[in-house]
């Protein structure tokens, strides 16, 4: 089955939320059989300039047909392009017979102001998150959230988290195999979950296997808990043996390198985003003794913790 996806774009587009998602497509198509035809929709059809000054050539929305799913991209004409009562009319009727509506970005305004978020938590890139909840309150944002999913509604943050969300609906289409193979030939990491802060890196963690996706997941919502091998290997439905090897196999790293790995990137966000007590900190990211996690700051970034807070609010001295 060829699965029809709309890619809706206005002037000042950014260019690369639309490419992110047109390549993951793309791409999953040729492992998955000719699983996707795209169209590159506009308002009036024909060349539709980028943000960059690039342009592509796109089909009016009066001849775009019926959908599985809509991508709306963000980028800088979005403000424009969210109070355009053509557009707002066309996303509406989407809603009504797409699968899934979506949107990279800033794309979330369009969504919202069609009306179709209302009541659903979503995410946009972390800058315009407090404009998008504060001329739509009843959307419910998450403002750090890489992609979120709420119902057949998926929003995501800017450009690689569009990426994101596209090997997350190509995975739910067409598996987790094709999902792998289709982020190992974009050569980005595969399965960054949704949830994950938009400012963290992600580490050099993946997994071919997807239970061991799942763990990585559960291990940074976890993070405050003894994490021994028994414990992930229980929680992975394998024996600590078999689990370690196979971990490691999997994730590239030990069991232990990936929990403090987790805990320093989960610590470093409170370091430099907040003004807990490093003390605090260390608890709340399973360090417990700040000494502990100060040594394993210098390991992994070369500085202690108050010196990370220091050069983040703009003072290195």
């Amino acid at each position: 089955m060829t699965r029809q996806i709309g890619i809706l774009l206005y002037p000042d587009f950014q260019l690369l939320d639309a490419a992110g998602v047109t390549a993951a497509f793309e791409i999953a198509g040729g492992f998955g059989g000719a699983a996707y035809e795209m169209t590159l929709l506009s308002r009036h059809g024909g060349l539709v300039r980028s943000s960059s000054g690039m342009a592509i050539k796109t089909v009016p929305l009066a001849a775009a047909g019926s959908f599985d799913t809509l991508v709306v991209v963000g980028g800088e004409g979005h403000r424009q392009a969210m109070n355009c009562p053509e557009l707002q009319a066309f996303i509406r009727y989407q809603a009504t017979t797409a699968r899934r509506i979506c949107s990279v970005c800033t794309g979330a305004f369009l969504l919202a102001a069609a009306g179709m978020l209302d009541g659903r938590r979503v995410t946009t890139h972390w800058q315009q998150a407090a404009t998008l909840k504060a001329l739509f309150p009843e959307v419910m944002v998450s403002a750090d959230a890489i992609h979120v999913h709420d119902g057949p509604v998926w929003t995501s943050a800017g450009i690689s988290a569009g990426i994101d969300m596209a090997l997350a609906l190509v995975t739910e289409d067409l598996g987790t195999e094709v999902g792998h193979r289709t982020a190992q030939q974009m050569v980005v990491f595969y399965h960054r979950p949704g949830g994950q802060s938009q400012f963290s890196v992600l580490l050099e963690m993946g997994s071919t296997q997807e239970r061991f996706a799942e763990l990585l997941g559960w291990i940074r919502s976890n993070l405050k808990q003894r994490l021994t091998v028994d414990i992930l290997a229980s929680q992975a439905g394998m024996s600590p043996r078999n689990f370690s090897r196979s971990f490691r196999a999997a994730v590239g790293m030990s069991p232990a390198r990936a929990v403090e790995k987790l805990r320093l990137e989960a610590a470093r966000e409170r370091v430099e985003r907040s003004t807990l007590p490093i003390e605090a900190i260390a608890v709340m990211t399973g360090f417990h003794d700040p000494e502990r996690m100060r040594r394993a700051f210098l390991r992994e970034f070369h500085q202690p913790p108050q010196a990370v807070r220091r050069n983040a609010n703009g003072n290195p001295g």
